[in-house]
């Protein structure tokens, strides 16, 4: 058995995927999807985990914030919290604003088109620093977990989740089951981000060269893994 053989039934290539995510139809398949049972608890085991680092108030940086979904629920969760939502698209930061307003925490969450290589925010300015399924996106992904170290307080928390790409004679199995709930636009969205996500082994080298201290990388299941530092 030859290694290239080996190498092509076990190591699935990435394929990077574009750097924003919501023009139009992708943004209705997206904001329609999160309404959904599935992705709520998706969303609802971040925002719990993100609530048990350790921050108790202050301000709250949530990175390529899609339809806000994220700091709408934390914000519900901990009114001491004062949340901004960054992303590059236009279309799902009006969205997230209509969904902040829907839920009445407009006053205490705010939404503004932000670069996550180029965050536009001074250095130590956040408590958190959360970041959901963004990272397979990044074109500069190092970038943009320096960026995080930098506006992080040395002593706040940081959570970044992400999707795990899986071996590649394991591929279509996992997209078919973990796929299930998704349909159309949707899927073809799902199994891009699969094939864009990157392996634990992958985030722990990220880890290692990025500027982000204190952090360690976390499994959530066969689907998601992450970097984690608790506030101190």
């Amino acid at each position: 058995m030859s290694n290239k053989w080996l190498q092509e039934l076990f190591f699935l290539p990435r394929i990077p995927e574009p750097e924003i995510m919501g023009n139009g139809e992708g943004t209705e398949a997206y904001s329609s999807a999160v309404s959904q049972a599935y992705l709520d608890e998706i969303d609802n085991t971040f925002v719990e985990h993100a609530l048990g680092l350790g921050v108790q108030r202050g301000l709250v940086l949530d990175i390529g914030t899609g339809p806000g979904q994220i700091p709408i629920k934390l914000a519900l969760k901990n009114p001491r919290f004062q949340i901004i939502g960054i992303d590059l698209s236009e279309t799902m930061l009006e969205k997230a604003r209509e969904n902040a307003e829907f839920h009445g925490v407009q006053d205490r969450v705010s939404f503004q088109k932000g670069d996550a290589k180029h965050i536009a925010f001074p250095g130590a300015h956040f408590d958190l620093v959360v970041c959901n399924s963004l990272l397979h996106h990044a074109s500069h992904p190092l970038a943009a977990l320096n960026e995080i170290a930098r506006v992080s307080k040395p002593a706040g928390a940081i959570l970044l989740r992400d999707l795990r790409r899986p071996l590649a004679v394991a591929f279509a199995a996992h997209v078919t089951w973990f796929g299930r709930h998704y349909r159309g636009l949707m899927k073809k969205l799902y199994v891009d981000s699969v094939k864009a996500a990157y392996t634990p082994e992958e985030l722990e080298t990220l880890l290692s060269r990025s500027e982000i201290r204190g952090g360690q990388i976390f499994r959530k299941g066969l689907t998601h893994i992450g970097i984690e530092r608790r506030a101190v």
